[in-house]
């Protein structure tokens, strides 16, 4: 098991992880609505986000540039940028960190879309380990109804139609997450992903998350005075 980063900051890292439309960005927001309103500070930090590399991630998707390793290359140099501005500074503080996706999307992503998984890993050898690491593990089909249902059509990246694996874009999205998802569940032995059935009701996922993360939180300050600012 190679271990990431770790850290002897006051604060927590929590993430995280799953394949599209299995739910877990709206558990991350209800986490953290709760979090807030048992008095943490709390920060979000969002996959792909960061200004520097998020414009032109933008342009490389519209025109069908962006090659598996591109995409590898981009996504580090995001996560790298988001971990010195907006991760360590606020665990330093002794804030609570939430992370819509992390490491592991890259590790099982850029592996499926055919990177090398040493390549990979070795990308992300600055990152500090989070301190949970919750996976959302839903049906193929149940996220693709997720997904269809929520807007018109679906994007053509996140349903692997860069890799021609077939002209049907739900088909093709069916072959590629069922890639992705293979990745994850290899990974929740070998990294502690904490394994979260998303097809239960969003209460019931979203109880089993808090009393998790409350267990986490002992030694986390309330109203954390935060400074983010250059020491």
């Amino acid at each position: 098991m190679q271990v990431y980063g770790e850290h002897e900051f006051p604060g927590k890292l929590i993430i995280v992880e799953g394949i599209d439309g299995s739910g877990k960005s709206t558990q991350l927001s209800l986490l953290g609505q709760w979090l807030r309103r048992e008095g943490y500070m709390v920060f979000f930090s969002e996959w792909n986000s960061s200004p520097l590399v998020k414009a032109t991630t933008s342009r490389g998707k519209k025109k069908h540039m962006l090659t598996p390793t591109t995409f590898s290359l981009i996504h580090s140099t995001d996560l790298a940028d988001r971990i010195e501005r907006h991760i360590i500074p606020p665990l330093k503080a002794g804030a609570i960190v939430l992370a819509d996706r992390y490491i592991y999307t890259a590790f099982a992503r850029d592996v499926a879309r055919g990177v090398s998984p040493r390549l990979v890993r070795d990308l992300y050898k600055f990152a500090v380990e989070p301190t949970k690491a919750f996976y959302f593990r839903v049906p193929l089909d149940v996220s693709l109804k997720r997904i269809l249902g929520a807007r018109a059509a679906l994007k053509y990246y996140e349903a692997g139609m860069d890799l021609e694996m077939t002209e049907d874009i739900e088909e093709s999205f069916r072959l590629f997450q069922g890639m992705i998802r293979d990745r994850y569940e290899e990974m929740v032995e070998e990294f502690g992903l904490i394994v979260i059935d998303a097809t239960r009701s969003i209460e019931a996922q979203q109880n089993e998350v808090r009393s998790i993360v409350e267990r986490e939180l002992a030694d986390v300050p309330k109203h954390a005075v935060v400074n983010l600012g250059p020491e």
